[in-house]
Parts: structure tokens; C-alpha cells; sequence
């Protein structure tokens, strides 16, 4: 038959207020510094609330700054094509008894070339790159065609859809007709 024994009956308190219970967590439990500990629980819990706090503060600050470069950002796309946008509202309103097809051709260029001109101000890049060298990490090869001598081969041949670069980041790849050298 197993003993019970009462846990209080066990620990023994000696004369400088120390006892031979199992320490909590490191520190050993003494009568007298109860009081000690339970002002440095509460400093150290005080300080994580504060930190705590000001971790809360500095993220919510931080998805602010973000949501606010991120529309700075768009505004500026948007300003920088305000000229465009004003040259196709003025197109849009041209008499078409006076305008020929031809001149409607010639004004839809040009827009083409004011967009391209103010988006590469803005940092994109057009990728048109007929007659250079197949890229995979820019361009996407939809197709291939024969090279006339092995010095065509793995060279664009034709681009089916331009691709984007915006500051160095590849937004779309080159769709692409590679040359193929069979000799």
C-alpha cells in the first residue's frame, strides 16, 4: 500500500527563510524575497506591455507610410499620362465628315508614342527585340521558324506581343518567333 503524504509536511523552512522546495523556474523561493520578485514581475511585465505597445504603434504607422507611397505612387503614373489622355479626349471629339482614315491612323501613332514616351519616363521599358538574341529570362518563345545559317540561330525572328520592363523588373516577357538553325 502506497503512502500519501501531505506536501506541506515536506518542505521545511529553515532559519534564513530559505526551504528545501523545489526551486520555481531558476531562482529558489525565499520568504523574503517574495516581495522582491513580484516588483521585478511586474517591472518586466510593465516593460513588454510597453514594448509590446510601441511594436503595435510602429506597425500600424509602418502599413500607413506604405498605403500612402503606394497611392503617391499611382498618382504620379496617373499624372505623367494627363497629357495623353487630354490628346485622345481632343481626338475623340475631331468631325469624322473631315477626317480620313489615314489621319486617324496617324493620330492613334502618335498617342501610341506620347503613352510610350511618358510611361519610360516613368520607368518602363518596351521589349521589341527582333533580331536579337533569344533571351528565356525576358522573352517567351510561342513558336520557332527555321534560321537561314547557324550564325540566325536562336535569334528573334518576330515579336507577336511587346514586353515590360519597370525599373529592371520583368512585368510581362516578350511573346516571340525564334530562329532555329536544323544544318
Amino acid at each position: 500500500m502506497v503512502e500519501q503524504h501531505d506536501v506541506d509536511d515536506e518542505i521545511e523552512i529553515a532559519e534564513d527563510g530559505a526551504t528545501d522546495a523545489p526551486p520555481v523556474g531558476d531562482v529558489p523561493v525565499k520568504k523574503g524575497a517574495d516581495a522582491e520578485a513580484s516588483r521585478q514581475l511586474a517591472e518586466q511585465r510593465d516593460k513588454y506591455l510597453r514594448l509590446a505597445a510601441e511594436y503595435d504603434n510602429f506597425r500600424k504607422r509602418s502599413n500607413k507610410e506604405r498605403l500612402e507611397a503606394q497611392s503617391r505612387g499611382q498618382a504620379d503614373l496617373l499624372k505623367g499620362m494627363l497629357d495623353v489622355l487630354d490628346d485622345i479626349g481632343r481626338f475623340a471629339h475631331v468631325d469624322p465628315a473631315t477626317t480620313n482614315a489615314e489621319t486617324v491612323v496617324e493620330g492613334v501613332a502618335m498617342f501610341e508614342k506620347k503613352l510610350q514616351k511618358s510611361q519610360g519616363s516613368l520607368g518602363l521599358e518596351v521589349l521589341n527585340p527582333v533580331d536579337q538574341p533569344f533571351d528565356p529570362a525576358l522573352h517567351e518563345a510561342v513558336m520557332t521558324e527555321p534560321a537561314a545559317s547557324a550564325k540566325e540561330d536562336h535569334v528573334v525572328a518576330r515579336v507577336f506581343q511587346p514586353g515590360y520592363l519597370f525599373n529592371g523588373q520583368l512585368l510581362r516577357p516578350a511573346r516571340v518567333v525564334v530562329k532555329q538553325w536544323n544544318g
